[in-house]
């Protein structure tokens, strides 16, 4: 039996956080129609929360808020979902989703940065259309959100913003443009964190592993195998819940991290700091080595050497 699994014992709980903990908050979760988005949806809406959720892909929004709904009304929370289509690398609609949410709901508490995207493939292969889509998508879709929320809303009452990044600390091949976003969404939810804790805005991220199994995930890679074997090789032996994640997120969110921002908490048992790799390379040659002694040792084998 593989480790990745015998060792998963899911909790049979909607939320380990008290119910009504987020009553009378709002939130927008961008990508808060699939995978680890909507499952943060579907906490925050258990907890009370009312949320927007925005999605470039009209047909995918429309088929995630019905099934969203479905859920809600069959655990017999009330709360309020909302949708609205928005392309983050869009600098308007951005704008727009800000202002929108604000006229509706008279406020913004809560921003999840959880819309990203990328595409596996080597780093010499990447063209710049498909780099610039990336890092637009992850990285100043992040910004432009930011922004806006703090200039709309949370420079003058207040609020908290929740960034996504993934495990790239130890870079992340064929992942080179999504590595490189990430890791620029940590340092600007550092910035962020110190820059905006004046106007009491907190600004934390999370960074899931490889190892969080989403059917989602998979379905964007083509439905490769991206998890297979994968908790062979992380500490905790096992691969990782789209509801831990969430968790993570409603705790970042939670009066319990008053004191917490411009951290990024690893959500992936313990992989980033072991020694195993996201992917593993191509076997390759031997690479040069550098040294005196075998400069010295080549030098003399050579014999004198007549000076002009």
């Amino acid at each position: 039996m593989s480790t990745s699994k015998s060792y998963y014992k899911p909790l049979n709980i909607s939320s380990v956080f008290r119910p009504g903990l987020f009553e009378n908050r709002v939130a927008i979760v961008t990508g808060g129609a699939t995978g680890i988005g909507k499952g943060i949806t579907k906490e925050l809406l258990f907890l009370g929360c009312t949320v927007v959720i925005a999605s470039r892909k009209a047909d995918r929004l429309a088929d995630g808020a019905e099934e969203i709904r479905n859920w809600l009304a069959n655990t017999g929370q009330r709360a309020t979902l909302h949708v609205v289509q928005c392309n983050v690398r869009n600098e308007d609609e951005v704008k727009k989703l800000i202002s929108t949410t604000v006229q509706k709901f008279g406020k913004l508490d809560f921003l999840i940065n959880n819309g990203g995207g990328q595409f596996l493939s080597p780093t010499a292969d990447i063209r710049l259309k498909g780099w610039n889509a990336v890092v637009e998508t992850n990285l100043t879709g992040t910004f432009l959100l930011c922004r806006e929320a703090y200039n709309q809303w949370m420079k003058e009452h207040g609020g908290t913003i929740v960034n996504m990044a993934m495990d790239m600390w130890k870079g992340y091949p064929y992942m080179g443009h999504s590595g490189a976003a990430r890791a620029g969404v940590v340092n600007l939810t550092k910035t962020l964190g110190v820059e905006w804790a004046q106007s009491n805005v907190r600004v934390n991220a999370v960074a899931p592993g490889s190892s969080i199994v989403s059917p989602t995930a998979a379905a964007n890679y083509g439905n490769v195998s991206i998890f297979d074997g994968v908790g062979e090789n992380i500490p905790m032996k096992r691969t990782g819940t789209v509801e831990e994640v969430c968790s993570a997120v409603c705790f970042l969110l939670s009066p319990g991290a008053a004191f917490i921002t411009g951290e990024t908490i690893r959500i992936d048992g313990g992989h980033s700091y072991y020694i195993t790799p996201n992917f593993r390379l191509p076997d390759s040659k031997p690479t040069d080595v550098y040294s005196w002694q075998s400069k010295f040792d080549a030098d003399a084998a050579k014999g004198p050497q007549s000076k002009l």
